[in-house]
This record gives structure tokens, sequence and C-alpha cells, in this order.
């Protein structure tokens, strides 16, 4: 599949769900207190200093949870539909369309990062590329947070909420993303793991990074 594919297939998958996506999980984050920490310690670990980027942010709801820790946060995703309810729901912040593979930002613009699980529809031999364009992005002391459904098995999504479009999710081990990740210049700061939560079907995976 070329950049250009998968690129497609995503923003067309996420146009099409994007309003019944953002009514499902629409309080997400309030019923996850494990999630809740790991965003915490990554807005400690960022300090109020610099822009911080929530890059995938798909309707918003992780950006505007960065932004009442005190972080000055943007959003950025593909889908226009996406970016549409997250404008809506958020009229205080900012989003921005684009591609995570090519920032439309300066070399070390950021003070932290957010890939929440967004980078599970890159294809693996295309990671190198998208963790360099991370590290690319942040100053130096800058800390990247990547969030993604831990394992071996990908799951495909057909036909969610009725709707014509189909999408596979790809599952990852957490060395392998951290092999990646120091590969492209990252240090490790903390790996968390959690276990499957009730409509949940596999181990969730947040590594928090930073650029030396």
């Amino acid at each position: 599949m070329t950049e250009a594919d998968f690129l497609t297939s995503t923003r067309t998958f996420y146009d099409a769900i994007a309003e019944d996506y953002a009514e499902r999980f629409s309080d997400e984050i309030e019923g996850k207190p494990l999630d809740r920490a790991v965003f915490a310690a990554f807005a400690e670990l960022v300090g109020r200093g610099g822009s911080v980027a929530d890059l995938g942010c798909g309707p918003g709801r992780v950006t505007a949870h960065l932004a009442t820790l005190g972080l000055s946060v943007f959003g950025l995703d593909l889908s226009e539909s996406m970016l549409a309810i997250a404008r809506r729901e958020n009229p205080g912040l900012r989003f921005e369309r684009g591609s995570m593979l090519e920032l439309d930002l300066p070399d070390g613009a950021l003070a932290g990062a957010v890939s929440w699980y967004s980078s599970i529809h890159t294809p693996v031999d295309e990671l190198p590329r998208l963790f360099a364009e991370f590290h690319r992005v942040l100053a130096p002391g800058g800390h990247l947070l990547v969030a993604f459904q831990a394992g071996d098995v990908d799951r495909h999504h057909d036909r969610p909420w009725g709707r014509p479009v189909a999408l596979t999710f790809l599952r990852r081990q957490p060395e392998q993303i951290i092999e990646l990740l120091r590969a492209a210049g990252f240090t490790l700061v903390s790996r968390t793991v959690r276990e499957p939560g009730p409509e949940e079907v596999s181990q969730q995976a947040y590594l928090i990074a930073r650029r030396p």
C-alpha cells in the first residue's frame, strides 16, 4: 500500500463515521482514570512553556482535555469531518488539517506532541518516517506521548455503524514501538500497559519518550 492509499483510506473511513464516533466516545476520558493519569504525567513533564500538538486529534476530546491541564495545545487531523466536530465542540481551540507524516511546522517548534491511537493506521514500514517527523518538530527536551492497542493480531472494522467503509486497526507490541522510537533518536521515559476495559479486546499501551 502506498502512502497515498493508506492516507486516503484512513481519511475516507473517519469522514464517514465522524458523527457516530464522536457521539459514541464523547465521555470516554471521564471513564478511564488510568488514561487520565497518563495525560497528567505527560502534562507535568511538558510544563506550560511551549506549544503542544495533538496529532490525529479526531473530534478533539484529547485536545480539550490537555487544554484543561494547562497546556497550550492545538489539534491536527486528516479528516475534515472530524475537524468540523472538533471546532464545533471546542470553539476556543485551534484545529488544522494535515498529515502527521509531513507536518507544516518548523524544526523544534513543539514542547510536546501526542499521538493518541493515531499511528494505528500507519503501515509498519512507514513508522520510522513518522517517528522521525515527530522528533524533528519537537524541541530538545520535548516529550512525545504515543498510545496504541498492544498485540500481534490486527482488527478489521467493516461497516461500523452501518457506514459503507472499512479499515484495519494495526496492533503492535510495546517493545517494537520502543525500538523504533529509540532508532528515531528518542529516550524512553515511561511505559504503561493496562489490561482491556469492559468494551476493549486488547491491552492498551502508553509510551512517553523524550527528545534529548
